[in-house]
């Protein structure tokens, strides 16, 4: 378990879930892991938030690794429902099952401490209530995922590139509308809390993090780069390409229309990100990129083949998760 425990960035959300970014706090004061009160800021809070809320029956560290369990068994079911809903497979089971193992980089998140099938959940939520045109819902929804992962803001972007171009097409604008305001508002009242307990509004921005957003896009093959250190990356060009399709195959979609905007947004994102760790970051398309190719996900081929290479997934996440651990030594500050 403590090789789960230490896994990056785990640790990190559990101090802030103990400080809640108190840059008075011991905690922060002694510089964990020689990291400074700042760099904290750069971990948005709900995760943290749903740590703190189960740590007092659990533990602070067993709580980080049961919400990203929780996250999964909630997303899973969520995206088998909304598949199903709007009649996007004829095997919206299966579908779901395969979207439960399909990348070793997914299988690795649902296991450690990280906030990705949080967000994937408050994401596809949100997208579902958009399309039903419950938009203060899909507001909701998607301030809590920005308050989960920053890239959450991406969701409204695409909100409002839908709403362009149903104002083009109608030249009516709806007052429901602006219930979509809670998204940037929530990541307002996230940097206005750390107005209040850093002293600084843009502590997210000025953290130390290293934002690895860089332009123009396909810096990631630059084997120098700090975050990439290799020149082994053509496995990056496929999760491009698979994404690419991907976005093409949405267009097609009327009913999601609204998760194109998102997927062209989101993959310009993508390819601007100078990190070798591409599979993790793009795993917000994946429920898309499984429903436009649900015929060949869903296909009896692929899932023999996909049964067959289930030890080598489990055989990747372990060698994973013993690869990209934090050096922690004392455990009583975590406990």
């Amino acid at each position: 378990m403590l090789d789960l425990y230490k896994h990056w960035d785990g640790p990190l959300y559990v101090i802030v879930a103990k400080t809640f970014y108190n840059a008075s706090s011991v905690i922060l004061r002694e510089s964990f892991l020689g990291l400074s009160p700042g760099y904290f800021a750069a971990h948005l809070p709900l995760y943290p938030l749903f740590i703190r809320s189960t740590a007092w029956l659990v533990g602070s560290l067993p709580s980080m690794l049961l919400w990203p369990v929780i996250g999964t068994v909630a997303y899973i079911n969520f995206f088998y429902f909304f598949v199903k809903k709007f009649g996007l497979s004829q095997r919206p089971f299966a579908l779901a099952m395969v979207a439960a193992f399909i990348t070793p980089r997914f299988f690795v998140v649902r296991s450690i401490g990280a906030p990705e099938t949080i967000f994937l959940f408050f994401m596809l939520v949100s997208i579902y209530f958009f399309i039903q045109k419950k938009y203060l819902h899909a507001g909701i929804m998607g301030g809590l995922t920005v308050l989960t992962k920053s890239p959450g803001i991406l969701l409204f972007g695409a909100y409002g590139l839908w709403i362009l171009e149903e104002y083009f097409r109608t030249k009516k604008a709806q007052v429901a509308w602006v219930g979509l305001l809670l998204i940037p508002l929530s990541l307002i009242g996230v940097f206005g809390w750390y107005a209040y307990a850093y002293g600084d509004f843009f502590a997210y921005f000025n953290s130390g993090y290293y934002i690895h957003l860089i332009f123009p896009p396909f810096q990631v093959f630059d084997a120098n780069a700090r975050w990439v250190g290799t020149g082994w990356l053509e496995d990056i060009l496929f999760v491009y390409m698979f994404y690419l399709l991907t976005l093409f195959s949405l267009y097609t979609i009327k009913k999601l229309r609204v998760a194109f905007y998102f997927t062209v947004l989101f993959f310009i994102a993508i390819i601007s990100v100078q990190h070798r760790d591409i599979a993790r970051y793009s795993l917000p398309l994946l429920p898309f990129g499984l429903i436009v190719h649900e015929q060949f996900f869903t296909s009896k081929k692929f899932i023999f083949i996909l049964i067959i290479l289930l030890p080598a997934l489990y055989i990747y996440a372990w060698n994973f998760i013993l690869f990209n651990q934090a050096p922690i030594t004392d455990w009583a500050v975590l406990r």
